[in-house]
């Protein structure tokens, strides 16, 4: 990945458009909210895996932009809530924000779990993209991934990776792979998600 903000004065702030969603690049037709009741889960459980059929909520909010001196960003505010098709109670939920770098070419998802878990993924991406890849990796200063310690030991998440994809026909799909070292296991276990949802209300 090639640094644009070589050679920049790292404090010196670069004029923004206010217009968020105009410049929010690939990611602009996600603001919205997005229900969706396709979800497949696959995660580990004590026989090896369990899969699971889910409904989800997605709010993305615009705001923005933000400064880091010369680097200027564009994000939306999201939060996601994911229920077992067979539940009423909610057994998943992240807050975070997706976010575009439109003069480094860069998507971001930073996000928590309250599981004790935080992610900050990232990869490259053209601005008219209609499908791209994030991921993150643990022990990395950069697109990095950290556990609290029952789950840096017990079940360690390594890597993350997201495939988003938005469709001609407005939906959105995403495909997740959290790999896991399970203690006592040998084998990396990939914990998938997946799901297509459509926009509710912009």
């Amino acid at each position: 990945m090639k640094d644009v903000y070589a050679n920049i004065d790292i404090f010196e702030e670069q004029d923004a458009d206010p217009d968020v969603v105009a410049n929010l690049g690939p990611l602009a037709p996600l603001a919205g909210t997005w229900e969706g009741a396709e979800g497949i889960d696959i995660a580990p459980a004590a026989g090896g895996a369990a899969e699971s059929r889910y409904r989800e909520r997605i709010t993305f909010q615009p705001m923005g932009p933000v400064h880091n001196g010369p680097q200027t960003i564009y994000c939306l505010r999201y939060a996601t809530t994911a229920w077992r098709l067979d539940e009423e109670a909610a057994y998943h939920e992240e807050k975070g924000y997706w976010l575009w770098d439109p003069q480094a070419g860069q998507v971001m998802r930073s996000f928590i779990v309250p599981r004790g878990i935080s992610v900050n993924a990232g990869g490259s991406a053209g601005p008219e993209d209609r499908s791209f890849s994030m991921h993150a990796d643990v022990g990395s200063e950069i697109y990095g991934i950290s556990s609290n310690p029952f789950l840096g030991r017990a079940k360690r998440t390594i890597r993350y990776e997201l495939n988003v994809t938005i469709h001609p026909d407005g939906r959105f799909s995403y495909d997740e792979d959290t790999q896991i070292n399970i203690e006592g296991r040998d084998e990396v276990f990939h914990h998938t998600d997946s799901n297509t949802l459509s926009k509710v209300s912009d």
